[in-house]
């Protein structure tokens, strides 16, 4: 594969990185506006940023995998406080595997006027786990689901379910079911989701599912690149101005060493969610290519964001200090993953 973005790509990561570099100054994040900052929300929307991956019909661009990562790359790179990856994830399922209807129902979030989520995780499984949550022929779910981020403020879930001969994917109301405020490293609102005889209207095509959980991968590993990205930034121009012992950081050897495995890991992590985001873009198989996505996102990566905290000292644990956020990100997509185990298992499986 090329690695160079296109002229398309480029235009729409100079976009939006030029927007959240305005958008999101220091004053504005320490106000408070860390959850979901609803003024950039609408930001994003007029932008076109929030279509990029929708139809056409909807008011979007109708692109695909790899603009979906150049998005959420750079929006784990500001730790940007809105639904992105998981409105995008969950708008471009539906628009690839969707009715004509439910299609056509994704015109608000193109305008930022309504938020979508998905909801994948399960007690004690990960995503690649077959659903325990159930659903009968007349489209009720039973069932439990968690770290479901912004749940409260969505118009719709996404939801996969065992059918009996298969797994589908079900639309869901928030209203309909049982949700529990669960807090996460992001900071960002979740929810635990409990399904009792819960009315879910399905998308249809049965291979939607494989969509939902190969994107949602392709997403998260985006996003803690961007986030690594970010950090390793801050990092780098603290141990630049640091002084001790009347030196720079960045002058000592063992710290040089220090930072530069960090730009390892962060390329190392970079290859692979371009690559996962490609072979999905073109119809090729990405599973393996994904799962060594998650599996940088899981050790290498987590591992990375420690070395920064370290090389921060004290500051790095700061809840008013930046690289908290971008801690706190790279610890919830390691939580999303199910754990470094979790992908060695399933590469292991594929060998």
């Amino acid at each position: 594969m090329d690695f160079n973005l296109d002229e398309t790509q480029t235009e729409l990561h100079t976009l939006i990185t030029d927007l959240l570099t305005k958008e999101l100054t220091p004053e504005r994040l320490d106000s408070g506006e860390r959850t979901f900052d609803e003024g950039l929300w609408r930001t994003l929307a007029k932008a076109g940023l929030l279509g990029v991956c929708l139809p056409e019909e909807a008011g979007g661009a109708g692109l695909g995998a790899v603009e979906l990562a150049v998005i959420l790359r750079a929006a784990g790179a500001h730790v940007a406080p809105v639904p992105l990856q998981q409105s995008l994830v969950a708008g471009l399922t539906i628009a690839r595997h969707g009715t004509p209807a439910q299609q056509a129902a994704l015109a608000p979030l193109a305008e930022g006027e309504t938020v979508l989520t998905y909801a994948l995780r399960e007690p004690g499984h990960d995503l690649h786990d077959h659903p325990t949550t159930t659903a009968t022929p007349a489209h009720r779910l039973t069932g439990r689901k968690t770290m479901v981020s912004y749940a409260e403020i969505s118009s719709k879930i996404l939801v996969n379910a065992d059918t009996g001969d298969g797994v589908g994917l079900y639309l869901v109301d928030p209203a309909d079911a049982d949700l529990v405020t669960m807090p996460l490293a992001t900071g960002e609102p979740g929810a635990v989701i409990s399904l009792n005889d819960t009315p879910g209207e399905p998308l249809g095509d049965p291979t939607a599912h494989h969509t939902l959980r190969r994107t949602a991968l392709a997403a998260i590993t985006a996003t803690a690149s961007g986030v690594l990205a970010g950090a390793l930034k801050l990092t780098t121009e603290h141990i630049r101005t640091r002084r001790q012992f009347d030196r720079a950081l960045a002058e000592f050897q063992a710290v040089t060493v220090q930072i530069a495995d960090v730009y390892i890991a962060q390329r190392a992590l970079d290859v692979a969610v371009w690559s996962g985001a490609w072979r999905l873009a073109e119809g090729r198989p990405a599973d393996e290519d994904l799962a060594i996505a998650a599996l940088h996102t899981t050790d290498s990566a987590l591992r990375a964001l420690y070395t920064c905290q370290h090389l921060h000292g004290g500051i790095g644990l700061d809840v008013s200090y930046p690289l908290h956020r971008y801690f706190g990100w790279g610890k919830h997509a390691a939580h999303l993953l199910g754990g470094s185990e979790a992908q060695l298992d399933l590469i292991g499986a594929r060998l």
